[in-house]
């Protein structure tokens, strides 16, 4: 089913919010690209649902903060096994 971008950012942002997603789960779950979610929540959801917006902006601020943490571990279980 096709709907508007509109919709879209929107579910994104709901989705990010209840599961404290990332862009990256948050693209795989919808089927897009981590751009497509990027864009979607920094161009179009602040003209559509700006409430909505500064929920979503506070996440992506603390999932930016927390990436190289994230990173770090994944490499350490690719090397450590574990």
């Amino acid at each position: 089913m096709r709907y508007s971008l509109e919709e879209r950012a929107c579910d994104l942002a709901v989705y990010i919010i209840e599961n404290r997603a990332t862009v990256r789960a948050a693209a795989k779950k919808f089927g897009v690209s981590k751009s497509t979610v990027h864009k979607d929540l920094t161009e179009r959801l602040p003209h559509v649902n700006p409430g909505l917006y500064g929920q979503v902006r506070v996440l992506l601020d603390i999932n930016k903060a927390e990436r190289h943490i994230r990173g770090g571990l994944a490499t350490r279980r690719k090397y450590k096994g574990s």
